[in-house]
């Protein structure tokens, strides 16, 4: 067929693909009231939430399961005649249709065993191997979490409080997002439907009227929500033919998480405690494969030193879907870890391999790192479009270049003995205060301001080469 034809094709079997897909919502299908959480903390973390398997059957779905499978297989079958078995894209939407499929299992199962074994098979399990890798994501998650509780993190204490009202978080989340995408193509607004502190749409982010945000908070949800969520929805919905490449199935979460937790990263934007976070979920999920109940997994969590509401959110994300007494469980979190660190392997490869050209395709749209190649050939055929929001690290690749090769190469020093050798010096120095006192105000006023006047600079010089 002619490339046209081709084209069309793909345009046809995508569209067809967004529409399926459009009433499948995982998150609304198993999410918990907020009364759960004023009921369980009530209760003094005794009383196991409500969220049975009765529970689940009172919450209908936005479909109709036998009738979908129906349409999703049709489908399957029309990409692989109409396209070819061994065509990439083609091969592609066969495999994302196929995850639909699972998910349709996933949510018919809710509060039951199976709805546990249709988790791990589209996000895994702790137990699982890194790519490439020998060590698991239970054995990386133990040892972040060792990285990030010594008592260096608790020098680096946050200098910011949580200080800005939701409605005032809208308006300079907005200002912040203005320069990176054009006028119109993404707004802001409070929301009192969410859970979380913030969540991303399609061209939107969900600000939570009720929570309270600090300037890192802002930072955050500027690169992982953003730059990343929004940008890549946007991006695929600029295709002219994969069209699908806008909507994401389970397939894509660890590249689209992982993509995030990078971003946050290499802008300077996380904090200790906040990766610990990323780390505190695989320990959870974890511990609830491994058969511990939801009291048990949110009393870990107390126990270590997270407030209350801190360990009930955690524990809630990891349960809800499956059943209270554990081995089933929802184990999207895993995506986080997991993608971070196969993104960054992905970026080393790609720069070691000599093809860094493909490295901004992660932003063409909702994609797994398996796409990346097979969607780099089509870009060059013209049938996939290139990304138009990008980071500017990843517009001009040179500093992620030159980061990682520093990177690749310091590897072959032997850490343990270098550490050994500066414990000592360390070993003389008298015991040190925190950066920032109890009160969490700077204890070096001046430095601290011009750290900020630094900061901003810097925020600036880089909205000025992403516009």
């Amino acid at each position: 067929m002619s490339q046209a034809d081709y084209q069309q094709r793909v345009k046809n079997l995508s569209d067809r693909l967004i529409a399926l897909q459009q009433p499948i919502r995982i998150l609304d299908a198993i999410k918990w009231p907020a009364r759960f959480e004023k009921e369980f903390l009530a209760s003094g973390g005794t009383k196991m939430p409500a969220a049975d398997l009765d529970y689940y059957l009172k919450q209908p779905l936005n479909f109709e399961p036998d009738a979908l499978r129906t349409q999703f297989r049709d489908l399957r079958d029309d990409v692989r005649r109409q396209l070819g078995r061994r065509d990439g894209l083609g091969s592609i939407m066969v495999a994302t249709i196929e995850q639909y499929l699972l998910v349709i299992d996933l949510l018919s199962t809710r509060g039951t065993a199976g709805f546990g074994r249709c988790s791990s098979e589209l996000y895994g399990s702790a137990s699982d191997r890194l790519r490439g890798d020998r060590h698991s994501l239970r054995e990386l998650g133990e040892k972040l979490c060792q990285i990030f509780s010594l008592p260096a993190a608790g020098h680096l204490s946050r200098p910011y409080g949580k200080k800005i009202s939701a409605e005032n978080a809208v308006q300079i989340l907005q200002q912040k997002l203005n320069p990176y995408f054009p006028p119109g193509d993404i707004r802001v607004i409070l929301s009192d439907g969410i859970v979380s502190d913030a969540a991303a749409g399609g061209d939107y982010i969900k600000i939570n009227q009720d929570s309270e945000f600090s300037e890192f908070d802002l930072q955050i949800l500027e690169v992982h929500e953003g730059w990343v969520h929004v940008g890549t929805t946007l991006n695929g919905r600029k295709q002219p033919w994969a069209t699908w490449l806008s909507v994401g199935s389970p397939r894509v979460t660890a590249c689209q998480e992982g993509l995030a937790v990078l971003m946050e990263t290499l802008t300077f934007s996380s904090y200790p405690q906040r990766a610990l976070r990323v780390s505190d979920r695989v320990v959870a999920v974890d511990m609830a494969e491994q058969g511990a109940d939801f009291i048990q997994v949110y009393r870990f969590f107390v126990e270590r030193g997270l407030s209350e509401h801190e360990s009930y959110r955690i524990t809630q994300r990891v349960f809800r879907g499956g059943t209270l007494s554990g081995g089933s469980v929802f184990t999207k979190d895993l995506s986080y870890l997991r993608g971070f660190v196969e993104n960054v392997n992905f970026l080393r490869s790609a720069i070691n391999s000599g093809v860094p050209e493909i490295i901004p395709m992660l932003f063409v749209g909702k994609v797994t790192l398996d796409d990346v190649p097979i969607l780099y050939q089509h870009y060059l055929e013209g049938t996939i479009a290139g990304p138009q929001h990008i980071p500017a690290m990843f517009r001009n690749m040179n500093g992620l270049y030159v980061w990682f090769g520093f990177a690749s190469g310091i590897s072959v020093v032997n850490s343990i003995r270098v550490q050994k050798h500066f414990d000592l010096m360390f070993r003389k120095m008298p015991k040190s205060d925190p950066l920032y006192d109890t009160q969490q105000q700077p204890m070096h006023q001046p430095q601290h301001r011009a750290a900020q006047d630094a900061a901003r600079s810097a925020e600036n010089r880089l909205f000025e080469d992403l516009t």
